[in-house]
């Protein structure tokens, strides 16, 4: 069975997520916005597209009506509002946020749906999401996973070795917001940019340190089974230092807008980017203390004659991968929908899915 979708946002994720639909056989897609310079960069590619206002709540749900499901590629304080819409559409409902209290929004409209609501798809969260639980349910007894995401410039020039690849308000949104973890088998906030450490991978050596939202559900799902649970970003070595001193010696935390003009007027964009998920866990398999861990590392492509990044294909996939399994009854149909329900190789094998595959999908055991 077809699905005919409509992809709110006609921004770098939103024209990935349209792109990747209309290769496919099995979906036909509408991006919607109210800016019809971007729309008409879509028309250009053959992609229909309708003028939505999304503050106008009538003219959203009017807009929507027709379409099986809705992904919002939207900014994140415009979630609840178009997730609203597509419930009175009648439509499934997915979203790319990374904000707690836009989630929150959406899991109370879940309740008692016909139709179900996936919000948190995407990267981180979304995919390490997917990726952590599955790593979690190889063991008999889950002592702790740690859980590690980073969209890098290949290339870093600048003192931050950071360029801007996807939302700036997200970005400040993880560095600023309290972050969800479990700390001794307690649900906790924890703060951002603390818990600081060193990896490498590939003979280049990283910093990761926690920030919001990457999370999602599974501090609830490892809720009483796990000791440790956590989320970190992954950045070039020197990052931190200088976040520390742009958002607790300078203040900027609380001026989250000039951090932003800041950030959008000095770091320029890139879509020569890397995107590492590297997921560890620690537990008991068959009496013995073990250790495994699940990395991913993915790169910039051409795609249908186009160059895309990283952070954008890994998007895309991440959401159209749990999309495709709805659509073909892998994931319910009502309420509300976790990442963590995904299984691993169901979503590899999907036809986004694969994109994944396409980086380097990679399982690393130890004996502790």
């Amino acid at each position: 069975m077809s699905w005919n979708i409509c992809v709110i946002g006609a921004g770098k994720i939103g024209q990935m997520i349209a792109t990747l639909l209309k290769s496919s056989a099995n979906y036909s897609v509408t991006v919607a916005d109210r800016d019809l310079a971007a729309l008409s960069a879509l028309n250009k590619q053959g992609i229909s597209t309708r003028q939505i206002d999304v503050s106008d709540e009538a003219q959203l749900t009017e807009g929507l009506g027709g379409f099986d499901a809705v992904i919002s590629a939207a900014p994140f304080f415009l979630t609840p509002k178009i997730a609203k819409a597509a419930q009175a559409a009648g439509a499934h409902y997915f979203d790319l946020t990374e904000d707690v209290a836009a989630t929150n929004a959406v899991r109370d409209l879940a309740q008692g749906s016909e139709t179900a609501f996936m919000p948190q798809c995407g990267l981180a969260p979304g995919f390490v999401g997917i990726a952590g639980a599955s790593l979690a349910a190889e063991f008999d007894e889950i002592d702790s996973l740690h859980m590690r995401v980073g969209a890098l410039p290949l290339y870093p020039t600048n003192a931050l070795k950071y360029n801007l690849t996807w939302s700036t308000d997200g970005l400040i949104n993880e560095y600023c917001n309290p972050c969800d973890a479990i700390v001794n088998g307690e649900r906790v906030k924890t703060a951002p940019l603390e818990d600081y450490e060193l990896l490498g991978h590939d003979g280049v050596e990283y910093e990761c340190f926690n920030t919001s939202g990457g999370l999602g559900t599974l501090p609830e799902t490892l809720d009483g089974k796990a000791r440790a649970v956590s989320y970190r970003s992954i950045r070039y070595p020197g990052h931190c230092d200088i976040l520390k001193l742009l958002l607790k010696d300078l203040g900027l935390e609380h001026r989250r807008d000039l951090l932003k003009d800041i950030f959008e007027t000095a770091l320029p964009r890139t879509d020569q980017d890397v995107v590492l998920v590297y997921c560890t866990a620690k537990g008991m398999i068959d009496g013995a203390l073990r250790e495994k861990s699940l990395i991913n590392k993915s790169f910039a492509r051409t795609i249908k004659g186009q160059v895309w990044s990283a952070i954008q294909v890994t998007t895309a996939a991440g959401v159209l991968g749990v999309v495709d399994l709805m659509r073909t009854g892998a994931l319910p149909a009502k309420g509300f929908v976790r990442q963590e329900q995904v299984n691993l190789s169901d979503f590899l094998n999907t036809e986004f899915g694969r994109l994944y595959r396409a980086g380097d999908v990679t399982e690393q055991n130890k004996a502790a």
